[in-house]
């Protein structure tokens, strides 16, 4: 048995089908010997867990409308949420490429992390059948859907921390790119999220629009900008304090 079928639950009877979502493509680039990757998979793959994610939120947020609904679906499928079930299943670890590709950091790469999850749903689809690979979806998400069952279904990270911040301060939070790295085709883009000078999160994404949106994430978990603005209100009440403890005569001066 494959290491990675003990770690998912499940066992190919058509290994071929797991080798395959296993195959990046920069290994047939290279060696000319691969006939076959996991694109074609992933495209099946990705399919499936829409459908899978779209049919578990109809039943499960049933008050929801079709707009909340589109953003909840957004962000169980987004690349880094997919990125997080291949990493905790060591998936990287796993797939064949060139080493070109792994010499660059492919095997930590979101794109090729959220390919290779969305080609093994696909694997798990055709060696099975759609409730094998709805099951194995469903495993894989369970942390983030009973954390969506916990919070507030408007999920949008960047608007919630402005109108956070603005609550406070006049200041919004203000986005800068520290960094992009990789080929035109599987760039990495890393964002800090500042406010007031401060940092408050930084986030990674294979756009910046991603980034901007991991990086507002940090922020609404970090809450960094508390310890500022309770030292202010600290600050405020000594301040205040020491004006009610002055002699009269000096407060009339």
């Amino acid at each position: 048995m494959h290491p990675l079928e003990e770690r998912i639950g499940y066992k190919f009877r058509n290994s071929l089908l797991l080798a395959e979502a296993l195959t990046h493509p920069s290994l047939g680039h290279e060696t000319q010997q691969h006939h076959f990757n996991n694109q074609r998979l992933e495209f099946l793959g990705d399919a499936i867990l829409q459908l899978v994610i779209t049919e578990y939120l109809f039943r499960h947020f049933s008050g929801e409308p079709e707009g909340q609904l589109t953003k909840l679906r957004s962000r169980l499928v987004s690349r880094g949420a997919l990125k997080a079930h291949a990493a905790a299943l060591d998936l990287g670890r796993y797939l064949l490429m060139g080493r070109g590709e792994e010499a660059s950091g492919g095997r930590a790469r979101t794109s090729t992390l959220a390919d290779a999850f969305e080609a093994l749903i696909g694997a798990i689809y055709l060696d099975g059948n759609l409730e094998n690979a709805r099951k194995f979806i469903l495993a894989q998400a369970q942390p983030d859907l009973e954390q969506l069952a916990e919070e507030p279904v408007d999920f949008n990270p960047k608007g919630n921390l402005q109108e956070l911040l603005q609550s406070i301060s006049s200041n919004i939070p203000v986005y800068e790119l520290v960094s992009q790295s990789g080929p035109e085709h599987a760039k990495t883009f890393v964002v800090d999220v500042l406010w007031e000078g401060m940092p408050l999160g930084q986030g990674r994404g294979n756009s910046k629009k991603e980034a901007e949106t991991a990086a507002a994430e940090e922020a609404m978990k970090s809450r960094r900008w508390e310890k500022r603005t309770k030292g202010s209100r600290s600050k405020r009440k000594i301040d205040k304090s020491d004006t009610e403890n002055q002699p009269r005569d000096s407060l009339g001066k």
